[in-house]
């Protein structure tokens, strides 16, 4: 298997080789493609990611990518987004659980949901005009791409609770229907209890009561900001991970930016990419990918921690630390 191995800029030059020692403690027959790609390549050629970069990744299986810096250019095409649609990465995963003696802003670790984002159209279909008097961009909402995110969602809930919760605006947005439509569809076909809320109540109930969800399905910007607001549950956007995943190709990049305000001090929490990691293997079938939850769970007791959580260790000492746990007790 390749696996192209993307650092980005700022923090992702730092979380990504501490998730990459812990890749490594597998002992894995794995080749790694390194690239680098972003805002530090920009200023040094002019380009973010070139043709010839796109190509190496599609030559690749996995990507595993760290954050990358928005460019300071209209003209700029974002990297994440050219990434997704040339390969097809039509579900984004992003999974809400708490980490030991971690809680965040409501104090509960009562919870452990999924949050299944379509990933490939909506707002994000990238068909837009900019004006000095209007701009719109137009959201696209599909028969495919509903379908293959429901039954991606289904998929999941079956290996679960069996339960799952469609997320829309269908009142306002009549795009909407399609989407909700086919998920309640699906589900019903697919033997998976579902039920539905409008986004805006939603948002609202996934900070009261998190403990009743599952399963969440939505819609590409719905999903991206209820998965970062679900982040303060958990404590932290440095410890959310995510997968980007298609038919053939699978994208794994912590939630969390470059944060260029903290780049280069060593201080940065690799727990999303650590996590990512672990995604990343459940991905390739590696039967031993729950050694991570163990072996972070090893480190918070130990308080071998980054300073975002109240520790003194640096981002590698981190990774040094769930590292040796994996090689340990493999």
């Amino acid at each position: 298997m390749k696996l192209a191995v993307i650092e980005g800029d700022g923090i992702g030059r730092e979380v990504i080789p501490a998730a990459v020692k812990v890749l490594d403690a597998f002992g894995l027959e794995l080749e790694k493609v390194p690239l680098e790609l972003g805002y530090t390549r920009w200023e040094k050629t002019g380009t973010a990611m070139s043709s010839d970069d796109l190509e190496t990744i599609k030559g690749c299986d996995a990507v595993l990518f760290g954050a990358v810096t928005t460019v300071p250019d209209p003209s700029y095409k974002s990297i994440l987004l050219t990434i997704r649609k040339e390969l097809d990465l039509y579900a984004n995963i992003r999974p809400i659980k708490p980490l030991p003696g971690i809680t965040g802003v409501t104090g509960r670790s009562d919870f452990d949901f999924i949050i299944v984002r379509e990933n490939a159209e909506g707002l994000y279909s990238g068909i837009e005009e900019i004006g000095p008097e209007f701009s719109w961009t137009k959201r696209i909402i599909t028969r495919k791409g509903s379908e293959r995110i429901a039954e991606y969602a289904c998929k999941l809930a079956k290996g679960r609770k069996k339960r799952l919760i469609i997320v829309h605006k269908s009142n306002v947005l009549k795009s909407d229907k399609l989407f909700l439509d086919i998920c309640r569809q699906t589900a019903a076909a697919r033997g998976v209890e579902y039920e539905d809320m409008l986004v805006d109540s939603m948002a609202y109930s996934l900070m009261m009561h998190p403990e009743r969800y599952d399963i969440v399905v939505t819609t590409n910007l719905f999903g991206d900001i209820l998965s970062d607001m679900c982040a303060a549950l958990v404590g932290s956007l440095g410890l959310v991970p995510s997968a980007n995943i298609g038919d053939k190709y699978a994208f794994f990049e912590p939630v969390h930016g470059s944060a260029p305000d903290i780049a280069g001090k060593g201080i940065a929490n690799p727990l999303a990419a650590i996590l990512c990691v672990k995604m990343l293997l459940e991905w390739m079938g590696e039967a031993r990918f729950q050694i991570i939850d163990e072996a972070i769970a090893h480190v918070l007791q130990q308080k071998i921690i980054t300073p975002d959580l109240g520790g003194t260790a640096s981002t590698m000492e981190v990774g040094n630390a769930v590292a040796e746990y994996v090689r340990k007790n493999l």
